[in-house]
């Protein structure tokens, strides 16, 4: 089958196109014939450093998330799975196949009416937009702040919220990115681009921060007492790192959302379609690449000129 392998720990070029063998269902597994590809940020920062929560080492097949049709079943498998269109997670490695032997328990059946490339994309981004909005507790009434608002997450976090009863103020880069997240609904919609966006973005009850370093750190003072910060993501880089004290002294909660567990994880996916079948939420799929272009999906995932979702098209 074709595949892509890691080669290796650093830049996009370490991602080679190639063959590899066809994998086989075991007890407990399903095999899935791969349509889509999911890629996430922190897949290119553990190609780039090998440090992060995949334990997959070169060479290897990397990607942690796939979906497509169940195509055959290992012993104590339900058959009847065969012919479904499911979702799922790989467990951190042999997602960028047109392949893939993944563990039954994981899988999600995809409702009809809703395209794989749209449940693929709503795979861990759709997850982790509901749990950040669970754990920061109700926002109806509630002026919220959606850092990186035109990234996979930040787009769902702008409609759940809004759809959730907050005045929704979206923060993206640059004025087209901006457009993207006014037509989700955002309320107001900020270029954190701009020397004076924080003016023209606060006070807020809430902050969604995808983004870490000094944007977050002027996010965190545009939080009123009561207010909450919860910090998912470093697209800049680096950390929020806002002083716990500082915020204590300030009446600011720094939430700190919990690692899921597997039962929770495919709960939260189920929602999230659930949600996409009836036409509440949908992701924006902003770049396609071919399988065989994993490694130029890296690129501009790390360049931070992306919009949405970007995702692997492997059939």
């Amino acid at each position: 089958m074709r595949a892509v392998w890691l080669t290796g720990f650093g830049g996009p070029e370490v991602l080679v196109a190639g063959e590899a063998p066809d994998p086989v269902a075991g007890p407990g597994q399903v095999l899935v014939e791969v349509a889509y590809a999911n890629i996430t940020f922190v897949e290119t920062q553990y190609r780039a450093t090998g440090r992060g929560p995949f334990g997959i080492e070169p060479p290897g097949i990397p990607g942690n998330g796939v979906g497509g049709v169940v195509t055959g079943v290992g012993p104590g498998v339900d058959p009847g799975l065969v012919g479904q269109r499911v979702v799922t997670s790989t467990g951190g490695s042999g997602g960028y196949a047109e392949r893939a032997a993944v563990d039954a328990a994981g899988v999600v059946v995809v409702p009809d009416g809703v395209p794989l490339d749209t449940a693929v994309a709503l795979l861990a981004d759709g997850r982790t937009a509901l749990l950040n909005l669970r754990a920061v507790g109700p926002v109806a009434g509630q002026r919220v702040l959606v850092l990186a608002a035109a990234g996979g997450v930040g787009t769902l976090l702008v409609q759940l919220a809004k759809a959730a009863g907050a005045t929704v103020v979206g923060a993206a880069g640059g004025p087209d990115k901006g457009e993207v997240v006014r037509g989700l609904g955002a309320d107001d919609v900020v270029d954190y681009l701009r020397p004076d966006w924080a003016r023209r973005a606060g006070p807020v009850d809430v902050v969604f921060d995808g983004v870490g370093g000094p944007t977050a750190r002027a996010a965190f003072e545009l939080l009123t007492s009561g207010g909450r910060m919860l910090s998912y993501g470093l697209a800049s880089g680096e950390w929020a790192a806002v002083d716990p004290d500082r915020a204590a002294a300030r009446g600011v909660v720094l939430v700190a959302g919990d690692r899921p567990t597997p039962e929770l994880v495919r709960e939260l996916v189920a929602d999230v379609l659930r949600q996409a079948a009836r036409g509440a939420v949908r992701p924006v799929v902003g770049q396609r690449f071919p399988l065989a272009q994993a490694a130029a999906a890296h690129a501009v995932i790390e360049s931070r000129a992306t919009v949405g979702k970007t995702l692997l098209e492997v059939r």
